[in-house]
């Protein structure tokens, strides 16, 4: 009788362990474009257990919280951020004089200002490797930040994008240690993307074309050929890796493209041809409108870059929200993404209002931000406040819908069941 009496209890305390349930007065559904109204998030640990009409009583053990004057969403994904860093007119000389333990100490800063602004989850496309030991401390616990998924370092091709040497004198050209984001031909680019596996990347990122922030004069030129893509791109499916291509100019988008990467980032001189080869291979566009008029912004101030990247900026930098604009009507998939780090982390959100600008409905901004980023990353866990995802939930002042803005006033944050911030 005793045994029985104390498997009763068990069972009654399972069933009545504490959950954590959300009332809230709006939900977001990111899939179907709606606003719900009057509606209770259950939450049981890291997962979401339910969605239901109505604000649920809650039993002797559950956590209220009250959102039911706000609007409640899923957490939001950023697909293109450097978690490291953050522009400033003395980046050069820092890359310089900064070792690793300054990066780390600094990237602290910029994830907590993330995941405060409501993005639960990163990509981080590029850096010195750092961001791969923060994901994991973040992943540990031990300190405050988005969920990330990174590259880790970077690929580039001799005297492109991400070349560290570019415009240093000869001897130092020469470093390997500043070399050791630089392949050229098929086998080294099979060999790096087997390294950065071996790293513990979670994405392979490239740099398909010239750059602004960097110092090789050619922004737009494509810089890897289509056969060195293939191997990249088919080597990493064979680690369960996709690609991600940093690209401004066309030549080199359509050679990515054809070659197989998941997303083309920026994007800048998109044409007409180039947006449906993206139509037909399925391939995302992550726009960051706001580096763009970061960049071009920071141009105009005297010395802030050298004379080759302000002139670039001042080229590419108005341009891309215009391509935005024409490719979403066109149809490309969209993923959000910004380029934090171009601008300053946790000021993320601004990408919603580009995006509204260029003609793309606050609604389906969201769904970049949630569904469609989590398909680009390849998590079907997060993305959606739906049963038996993870509990990454934002809520916001306001309505979206009727002023993007309240997107810059979030009030609310959980990841993965855990309140980050509550006000």
């Amino acid at each position: 009788m005793k045994k029985l009496l104390l498997i009763a209890m068990l069972f009654a305390q399972a069933t009545f362990a504490q959950r954590t349930i959300l009332h809230c007065g709006k939900l977001i559904d990111v899939k179907q474009l709606q606003i719900q109204s009057e509606m209770s998030v259950i939450i049981d640990g890291n997962k979401i257990v339910d969605v239901q009409k109505g604000y649920v009583t809650a039993n002797t053990n559950d956590k209220i919280i009250d959102l039911k004057n706000k609007t409640v969403m899923p957490g939001l994904i950023d697909c293109h951020v450097h978690v490291e860093q953050e522009i400033s007119p003395n980046r050069l000389l820092k890359s310089l004089t900064q070792n690793e333990a300054d990066l780390a100490f600094e990237s602290l800063q910029y994830a907590r200002r993330t995941v405060m602004a409501g993005f639960t989850t990163v990509r981080d496309l590029g850096g010195s490797g750092v961001n791969i030991a923060l994901r994991n401390a973040i992943n540990k616990g031990l300190v405050v930040g988005p969920r990330i998924f990174t590259s880790g370092k970077a690929l580039s091709t001799t005297g492109g994008h991400g070349d560290a040497t570019n415009g240093l004198r000869a001897d130092l050209m020469h470093l390997h240690e500043l070399n050791a984001d630089v392949v050229n031909g098929v086998d080294e680019c099979r060999k790096a993307v087997r390294q950065r596996y071996k790293d513990g990347a979670d994405v392979i990122k490239i740099a398909a074309t010239g750059g602004v922030l960097s110092l090789e004069k050619d922004g737009s030129g494509a810089q890897f050929t289509e056969e060195e893509i293939v191997a990249i791109v088919s080597t990493a499916k064979d680690y369960g890796l996709k690609v991600a291509a940093h690209a401004h100019g066309v030549e080199g988008m359509k050679r990515a493209i054809i070659g197989g990467v998941a997303s083309i980032e920026h994007g800048t001189y998109m044409d007409e041809e180039t947006m449906q080869l993206m139509k037909s291979h399925g391939t995302y566009l992550v726009p960051t409108i706001i580096a763009g008029k970061s960049v071009a912004d920071s141009a105009t101030k005297p010395g802030f870059f050298p004379e080759v990247i302000a002139r670039k900026a001042l080229e590419v930098g108005p341009i891309i929200q215009n391509t935005f604009g024409k490719a979403y009507k066109a149809g490309v998939k969209i993923a959000f993404g910004t380029d934090a780090g171009v601008y300053n982390h946790g000021k993320n959100w601004m990408e919603f209002i580009y995006m509204t600008e260029a003609g793309m409905p606050a609604l389906e901004c969201i769904k970049a931000a949630t569904v469609n980023a989590a398909d680009l990353i390849g998590n079907n866990n997060i993305g959606s406040i739906e049963k038996g995802k993870l509990a990454d939930v934002i809520a916001v002042d306001g309505d979206p819908v009727k002023d993007i803005k309240v997107m810059g006033n979030v009030k609310f944050v959980m990841k993965a069941g855990a309140i980050i911030k509550n006000e």
